[in-house]
């Protein structure tokens, strides 16, 4: 069994005028969520806070696969909302999502779009998530190098989003947890500013402190150009021994 401490933070940014990112931070439901507003699009705050209502609002079961399909479940009633408010306003209303959610020894990392999941474990920060993004695709295909992705023109492009089509199609992981071990979500404002490596340095501090850990992330960012809005969650497990 384990015990979670978390803490989410979130800024506009150098460059943006609203903060279209959400989350959810709930540490006593093992579930955590980020989810970023499609920006240049109408509505884009409407969407992210869309997703972030519906979830708040779950009791999770003791079952993983339970919890699983009710965060599925809901996930899928917001984007027919959202869809249906797009075509009305014949417009793109959409967010990605990225979810982690914990029950006992096991978590599930639950995506759409290009918001992240890392875990950083044993001195090792690892992706938890694949980026469904247009560049994504390149880079698996062999078109394209991963270092070229950021300056590609279609760097921006996502291939999946909460309410951007008909159908949502969520990818999702499961892994078990270890004593200590810590992940973090955030949307695509903190690594396209912030090294990988500087993000696994943050993690690594021998004091380790979510909330410290979450305002040094932001911080980097901001000291960057910082073009989008910026958003954190930082989760760490730790053993409970009887």
């Amino acid at each position: 069994m384990f015990s979670w401490t978390s803490a989410a933070l979130s800024n506009v940014g150098k460059r943006r005028k609203i903060n279209e990112d959400d989350y959810l931070d709930r540490p006593d439901a093992g579930l955590w969520v980020v989810a970023d507003g499609m920006g240049g699009y109408e509505a884009g705050d409407v969407a992210s806070r869309a997703i972030t209502q519906a979830l708040e609002k779950l009791q999770p079961p003791s079952k993983m696969s339970d919890f699983v399909d009710q965060v599925e479940n809901s996930l899928l009633n917001v984007n027919i909302q959202l869809y249906e408010m797009a075509t009305k306003r014949r417009s793109t209303i959409g967010s990605t999502v990225v979810a982690l959610l914990a029950i006992k020894s096991h978590c599930v990392v639950l995506w759409a779009g290009d918001s992240r999941a890392y875990r950083y474990r044993a001195g090792q920060l690892e992706p938890l998530s694949r980026d469904h993004s247009h560049v994504e695709e390149l880079i698996e295909q062999g078109l394209l190098l991963r270092d070229e992705a950021e300056n590609h023109p279609d760097a921006n492009v996502i291939t999946r989003a909460v309410g951007a089509q008909e159908q949502l199609f969520l990818d999702l992981n499961i892994y078990p947890v270890q004593d200590r071990e810590i992940f973090l979500l955030c949307s695509d404002g903190l690594y396209k500013e912030v090294a990988e490596s500087e993000i696994a340095k943050v993690l690594s501090k021998k004091r380790f402190n979510c909330q410290k850990a979450a305002e040094q992330l932001i911080a980097l960012a901001l000291s960057r150009k910082c073009r989008d809005n910026v958003t954190v969650v930082v989760i760490q497990a730790k053993a409970r021994y009887k």
